[in-house]
């Protein structure tokens, strides 16, 4: 066997091994997410019509727990819903009255939206003020910058989005209240321009509070870089400091930043359902607080197998960057 078909037979069983994780994982989360739902004390039913259950007969309510299956056993009803996932069918919302893969098709663009600008953000900043804050480490800048860190990594999501649409859109009223087209504009019909003036915020929020691992994470390993014996020997030749950071720290902390900045994936949806709720962002973050209130089961599976898979593909990035990067870092380091 030649060295191709070696590397095509280790490529086929990586290939093979992440699809056996991901399938047990998407599993997993599936009868985690409805045995979790299952035992939850909220009666479906009187979540839903709200104000009214207590008018509610006993006539219309097994109507209504037979229209949605709420009659029969836990099992029975896992089993039915998994079947109809395996055929493509994620079932009905409760809340919203049409099939869970419109709902999450119509709002999934706009989370995306909101967390591919906040993860690059928060990537570029993060690394950025790493770097910064590792090359004048013990200096007030880094010091500075530590604590700010810090702070913010201990800072609840939803609070900073309150203190950031305090200042700029209440006092300073440089960006909108909500949503995401101006009132009465429907998002589809918005410019682009009006889109991001909406989006904007929203995604600072989710971004600041994500800073801080890879501002900490990137500052250490500088300073590590910064001390050890090439860098040092660069130094002798006469390498100044920032040549020093762009040229042979930047690589070797790239690698790992990434791979941080991947896995944070789902640190980054869990981040934007509390900021869509306090903007009045129509995306997924939304709809899944929504169907969490209103016990509609069917959208909040699947919202969980979509977070699942958005956090596993998170993670697969984040291990081919990191490797992708290694080689880099290690032919720096051999200069």
């Amino acid at each position: 066997m030649g060295t191709a078909e070696r590397a095509a037979g280790r490529a086929a069983g990586a290939l093979t091994g992440r699809a056996l994780r991901l399938l047990s994982l998407l599993v997993a989360v599936a009868i985690g997410s409805f045995a979790l739902m299952a035992a939850s004390p909220i009666d479906p039913v009187e979540a839903y019509v709200g104000a009214d259950a207590a008018a509610l007969g006993s006539e219309q309510r097994a109507q209504i727990e037979e229209r949605w299956g709420l009659d029969e056993p836990p099992v029975e009803r896992f089993v039915t819903w998994a079947g109809n996932v395996l055929g493509g069918d994620l079932g009905t919302s409760q809340v919203y009255g049409v099939p869970v893969t419109e709902v999450i098709a119509e709002r999934l663009p706009a989370s995306l939206a909101l967390m591919g600008l906040a993860w690059l953000f928060s990537g570029l900043l993060g690394f950025g003020l790493g770097l910064l804050a590792g090359a004048r480490h013990g200096r007030p800048v880094d010091r500075v910058l530590t604590w700010w860190a810090y702070t913010l990594a201990s800072s609840p999501t939803f609070w900073v989005g309150l203190v950031l649409l305090y200042v700029f859109s209440v006092s300073l009223q440089w960006t909108p209240v909500c949503c995401a087209a101006p009132i009465g504009t429907l998002s589809g019909e918005a410019s682009l321009l009006d889109q991001l003036h909406h989006l904007l915020l929203p995604a600072l929020t989710v971004s600041v509070v994500g800073i801080s691992p890879v501002l900490l994470h990137t500052r250490e390993a500088t300073v590590s870089i910064l001390a050890s014996d090439h860098v040092a020997f660069a130094r002798a030749q006469g390498e100044r400091l920032p040549g020093l950071v762009l040229h042979r720290v930047a690589r070797n902390a790239a690698g790992p930043a990434l791979m941080l900045q991947f896995a944070s994936v789902g640190e980054l949806f869990g981040g934007s359902v509390l900021a869509e709720q306090v903007f009045t962002y129509p995306g997924l973050g939304e709809a899944t607080t929504t169907a969490a209130l209103r016990q509609d089961v069917p959208l909040l599976l699947g919202v969980a197998l979509v977070t699942a898979l958005f956090v596993f593909v998170g993670n697969a990035l984040g291990t081919l960057a990191h490797r992708a990067a290694v080689p880099l870092a290690r032919q720096e380091v051999a200069l």
